[in-house]
């Protein structure tokens, strides 16, 4: 079985738990002969694969009342990988979302790391740099690095840990944030751990 979470710039692919990044500019065999169980929050590419049977959108298969009407698809998937916790994916965007009971209670869209740290260097020259990821948050920043970090993961960290709820990371970036949340469970595999829970509750393998 063959699934794929395609993004605004890349399809991640999952096959017998080994996964595969192709930048969709590079990605021509959408012609495949293998059925491919798909998520997509890509308009041009999901009007692509209307015209092939053997893609099929596991977004049509979920209830997406529970959730907002713009929720993306992959946050929705994530979110319906678990019952009680705050989820943070760590990619282009940093979303958090909290669950209670199996209930979506809310969430929000941050930047992502790497878009966030070229924000500042395009204030200043003076602002250009890495983040420490292992800073004391409950102290006042004292120098221009853990004045950003401060402000992009402080703020973050405080608010997250303030609904004493299980942490979970996933996204590209969630190794990195591992040295903030340091109670946190990372796991990259979330949004297809939900696919093949839909897949097999509306039986479609």
């Amino acid at each position: 079985m063959i699934l794929c979470d395609i993004g605004n710039t890349t399809l991640d692919f999952y096959k017998n738990s080994i996964r595969s990044k192709i930048l969709i500019d590079d990605y021509k065999d959408i012609n495949s002969s293998d059925t491919i169980y798909y998520i997509s929050v890509n308009e041009k590419i999901s009007e692509r694969l209307t015209r092939y049977n053997n893609w099929i959108d596991i977004g049509l298969c979920v209830d997406k009342s529970r959730f907002y009407e713009t929720m993306g698809i992959d946050r929705i998937m994530v979110c319906l990988a678990v019952k009680d916790g705050v989820i943070i994916d760590a990619g282009s965007a940093i979303t958090v979302d909290i669950m209670k009971d199996g209930e979506f209670m809310g969430g929000y869209i941050a930047l992502g790391l790497e878009k966030s740290a070229s924000c500042y260097a395009g204030i200043s020259s003076k602002l250009h740099g890495s983040y420490n990821f292992e800073q004391d948050f409950d102290k006042i920043p004292k120098n221009t690095q853990d004045a950003i970090t401060y402000a992009q993961l402080g703020l973050l960290y405080k608010d997250v840990v303030s609904y004493n709820l299980p942490i979970y990371l996933t996204g590209g970036d969630a190794d990195k944030l591992k040295s903030v949340f340091k109670f946190a469970t990372v796991d990259g595999d979330l949004v297809f751990k939900s696919m093949l829970e839909i897949i097999k509750g509306a039986d479609l393998c």
